[in-house]
């Protein structure tokens, strides 16, 4: 059982709590250190830390559970003897919350679709993280469950959600475009590819536009679902772009009203606010489903990419 330099661990999202309540032990992490150069059998490191073999092995199993330590077993005096390894030397967590990426002339945030601000949702309803339900099925209130920010599919029949993006124009740019992209569906019991919505998206509180999806994707599993996730429910969506321009709205290209960037007055504002939903008077109200990157055919999240310019001719203080 070999042991090479420079192994990283990254963890994200729900999966990262177990590796988390697994550090969170003095005694597990001085196995840690121990285990740093070779590897040791419980009796070495019962000897070593002067606990008894039982508290050691004890330790071990919840390292193991967590992924973070290898097991092999070679024969020994008395049997065979668990010999342990550490896996790796650096653990990297990615924090929930909006992931900020800056380019030439271009800003872009990546929002998990668990970062919601504020909702309003009817059933049917519910969110999921990569492995398990959060909360229960068709109750709004789950849409409060501290766990809320791992979802990787979220659903509701009625309603919206609203996220809060970051504004990183840097200032005295001049927006050129906004680019809000998603993975996107409707919500029908279960399944149903003949299930239209009409799903508005509203940017500062003004309605971009309506976009009539044709039904909720069921039937073969999408690219990044998980395999615990049943096999009657949703499984995959759209990928949509919707874009303001100084010209007007439109999705993937197809104009949707004339509302402009001047429109959303971003350089007074500190953020952007963001809400996907289905009107009350919507003449089809067939609900929403938003996939994460772990979930659906697309491994995004909600994605904003604002393009912008400089000005040529800037103002001039005048000089008294």
């Amino acid at each position: 059982m070999g042991i090479s330099g420079n192994r990283v661990l990254y963890i994200d999202g729900d999966s990262s709590l177990p590796v988390l309540k697994a550090l969170a032990s003095d005694t597990r992490l001085l196995i840690l250190s121990l285990l740093s150069h070779n590897p040791m059998n419980i009796s070495e490191l019962a000897e070593a830390m002067g606990l008894p073999h039982s508290t050691v092995n004890f330790n071990l199993n919840q390292l193991q559970e967590a992924g973070l330590i290898s097991v092999q077993y070679e024969p020994g005096s008395r049997g065979s003897q668990k010999l342990c390894a550490k896996k790796y030397d650096e653990i990297i967590l990615r924090l929930p919350g909006a992931n900020v990426a800056a380019e030439t002339d271009t800003v872009t945030v990546s929002m998990p679709i668990g970062n919601y601000r504020n909702f309003e949702v009817k059933p049917t309803c519910g969110l999921a993280s990569e492995s398990k339900i959060i909360g229960m099925f068709d109750d709004p209130r789950s849409f409060f469950e501290p766990d809320h920010v791992y979802a990787q599919i979220l659903w509701f029949g009625e309603g919206f959600v609203e996220y809060a993006f970051p504004n990183n124009l840097p200032y005295g740019s001049v927006a050129q475009s906004l680019v809000l992209s998603m993975e996107i569906c409707s919500e029908a019991p279960q399944y149903d590819p003949d299930w239209p919505s009409d799903i508005t998206l509203w940017l500062n509180d003004i309605e971009i536009g309506t976009w009539t999806s044709p039904g909720d994707f069921g039937g073969t599993r999408g690219r990044l679902t998980p395999a615990w996730w049943l096999e009657d429910q949703t499984m995959y969506g759209l990928l949509k772009h919707w874009q303001v321009t100084e010209e007007g709205s439109f999705i993937d290209g197809e104009k949707l009203s004339g509302v402009t960037l001047a429109d959303l007055n971003l350089g007074s504002k500190n953020h952007i606010k963001v809400k996907i939903g289905v009107k009350d008077d919507a003449r089809h109200k067939g609900g929403v489903n938003l996939f994460g990157r772990k979930f659906g055919n697309y491994e995004q999240d909600l994605v904003m990419r604002m393009a912008y310019r400089f000005p040529q001719d800037k103002p001039r203080v005048k000089v008294r």
